[in-house]
């Protein structure tokens, strides 16, 4: 049986969600927009009389569309009706009225003002009626109907091809007319010249949910999409199991190139010929992630530029939310050909606009500056830079840095393999503590490093002739070995460990190493771990034992006995922390945590313990 899911939205109450959107939408643009009193209408905050206003809208749910366009260069206002409502009659003449004046008036009537609108019979009769009662009055007005969707036949209906994301392409070309100084005549012909171009498809994985729903709208199950679903839910061409992205471009590009367009004659022509230049945009439906939104770019593209179409050049790509349909999970793409279009339209569409939903194309040029026609810049990678310091060379560096610590080589060597030797004896302990309080992994990795540890120290790949050359080599073995969280920390504490012995001596002039100068590698090297992990003193990590030996090691007497025993008692002393603020133990609770040591920290005590057994009698 089906359980009916309450849907989950951002609402009060959903019959004032469209005066609550327009609200939200003045609080975003203070200075940029203004409400026409008495209606859903949202007008620019400058109006100029002198050109042709542009004015679209319809019913709500789409957005940006269409508030998200008014800007210089594109929309003057939008009419917003109710959800997938068209406006009233009434709030489309009284925007014309807004942004016009009377062709008897002391301007002579100026610009006038030209109707963008999605083919949709309620949208068609609404702006029309207003259209010619503002005709009626003495107003300039024109209206240019947008019908680019191919989902459904020619042959189907007197109704035609609906209004979609196209519609987007239109306001821009119109808009750029007007602002360039064309009159309505003009403004109208570039913008009908764009609605016969321009060509679209959605799918929907998941069809819409409208506020105020008592239930998800679920006539689409877990293993169906539709292609070709209308911007309000409505059917499209078929149902369908789910394809891949690079399938679901194939069937939305050979449609769009199928249902072909009209031509200056009124003949119907390919969308796009084999080889041209192309405008695309790939139109986020509400509820598709970015990521997604790139993977079908990639489809898209790769398909439009592939031999198989001739390989067109897709020089202008536009992604992101244009036309919505409040949280339905698709996308839709248009398509047209800037091959054949006018010198114009190339020039509107690529002109400035502040629309606040506009995002201008990044225009694809050869690397030569000709349009198109080559690889694109983004696609020729910088080459990688390989490491600049070798081993070899910081083993350069390192023989002309004196050590001043008797037999360090020797001490080195016992302390590796003592410390090493008992991390292995450990494992089973550290792994017990890690599955109460961890991810059960800190034996194993710990055992795995110190394995590798010793495998280099017998195959000379670990040197302790040097600190610098020997921390350098740990942090290596440890890279290459270990793993996980715990394994990059002591990496880093190494790798810190060895660059701060070689920058010191380099920097300071002193040209050597003294036991000194080895205390203060180690402090920075456990400054480095708790720098990148995040973590410190109380967090019940490894640091609860490594900031305890460091702090007794800056002490002028203090011995290494001393400084193991505090680390050993910073370990224990994790057992009886009631929280923990970085690694797996900070999703546990307290009852979880309690009477566990950490077995980072358990770890570093049972190290420095070693060293210092290994090393006390050399």
């Amino acid at each position: 049986y089906n359980i009916m899911t309450t849907p989950k939205k951002f609402l009060n109450d959903p019959s004032d969600s469209v005066t609550e959107l327009i609200s939200g939408l003045l609080y975003q643009y203070p200075n940029s927009i203004r409400k026409l009193a008495n209606h859903n209408v949202i007008l620019s905050s400058n109006i100029d009389y002198s050109i042709v206003n542009i004015l679209s809208g319809g019913g709500s749910g789409h957005e940006p569309s269409h508030a998200g366009w008014i800007g210089k260069g594109m929309l003057t206002g939008a009419i917003l009706g109710g959800i997938f409502a068209s406006p009233s009659v009434s709030s489309i003449l009284a925007a014309i009225r807004a942004v016009t004046k009377l062709n008897s008036s002391s301007e002579g009537g100026t610009g006038g003002c030209l109707l963008i609108v999605k083919n949709y019979t309620g949208d068609r009769l609404n702006f029309g009626m207003a259209c010619e009662l503002a005709n009626a009055e003495g107003r300039k007005c024109a209206m240019v109907v947008v019908a680019d969707d191919t989902a459904l036949a020619r042959t189907k209906g007197v109704t035609g091809a609906r209004g979609v994301a196209g519609t987007i392409f239109t306001h821009k070309i119109a808009g750029a007319a007007a602002l360039n100084g064309c009159n309505l005549e003009q403004v109208t012909q570039a913008a009908q010249n764009m609605a016969n171009r321009v060509k679209s498809l959605g799918v929907a994985l998941n069809t819409v949910t409208l506020p105020g729903a008592n239930t998800v709208n679920d006539r689409l199950d877990a293993n169906t999409i539709e292609i070709g679903l209308g911007i309000h839910g409505e059917a499209g061409i078929r149902q369908s199991t789910l394809k891949t992205a690079d399938e679901l471009a194939e069937i939305m590009v050979n449609t769009i190139i199928e249902f072909g367009r009209e031509n200056d004659d009124d003949d119907i022509v390919p969308t796009f010929q084999q080889g041209d230049d192309i405008a695309l945009m790939v139109n986020n439906l509400g509820g598709t992630s970015n990521f997604e939104m790139s993977i079908l770019t990639n489809s898209v593209v790769k398909l439009l530029e592939s031999e198989a179409m001739g390989n067109c050049t897709v020089s202008r790509i536009y992604v992101g939310s244009f036309m919505t349909s409040f949280d339905m999970q698709g996308a839709s793409i248009s398509i047209f050909s800037l091959t054949d279009a006018p010198e114009t339209l190339v020039k509107y569409l690529d002109g400035k606009t502040d629309s606040p939903a506009w995002n201008a194309a990044e225009i694809y040029q050869h690397l030569s500056g000709k349009e198109g026609g080559g690889p694109r810049p983004s696609s020729v990678e910088y080459p990688e830079v390989v490491e600049n310091v070798q081993p070899q060379a910081i083993s350069d560096v390192a023989s002309n840095i004196p050590v001043q610590i008797d037999n360090f080589s020797t001490k080195a060597t016992y302390a590796i393999k003592a410390a090493c030797t008992k991390l292995i004896e450990s494992e089973s302990m550290l792994t017990k503590y890690d599955t109460i309080v961890g991810d059960g992994d800190c034996g194993l990795t710990m055992e795995r490093g110190a394995k590798e540890i010793l495998l280099q120290l017998e195959s000379s790949k670990v040197s302790t002739a040097h600190p610098i050359t020997l921390f350098h080599n740990l942090a290596d073995a440890v890279s290459a070995s270990m793993g996980g969280t715990s394994g990059v920390l002591i990496e880093l504490m190494f790798r810190k460990m060895s660059i701060f012995l070689l920058n010191s001596t380099s920097a300071t002039g002193s040209g050597s190493i003294d036991v000194s100068k080895l205390m203060k590698a180690f402090e920075a090297g456990v400054d480095a771990v708790s720098f990148y992990g995040g973590a410190s003193k109380g967090s019940r990590t490894m640091l609860d034992a490594l900031l305890p030996a460091v702090e007794v090691m800056k002490a002028a007497s203090s011995s290494l006995e001393e400084v193991a025993k505090v680390a050993v008692d910073g370990a224990e002393g994790t057992a009886s922390m009631k929280s923990a603020s970085a690694g797996r133990s900070n999703y546990l609770n307290e009852d979880a945590l309690s009477g566990t040591p950490d077995p980072g920290a358990i770890a570093v005590g049972l190290v420095l313990s070693a060293i210092y057994d290994a090393t006390k009698d050399l």
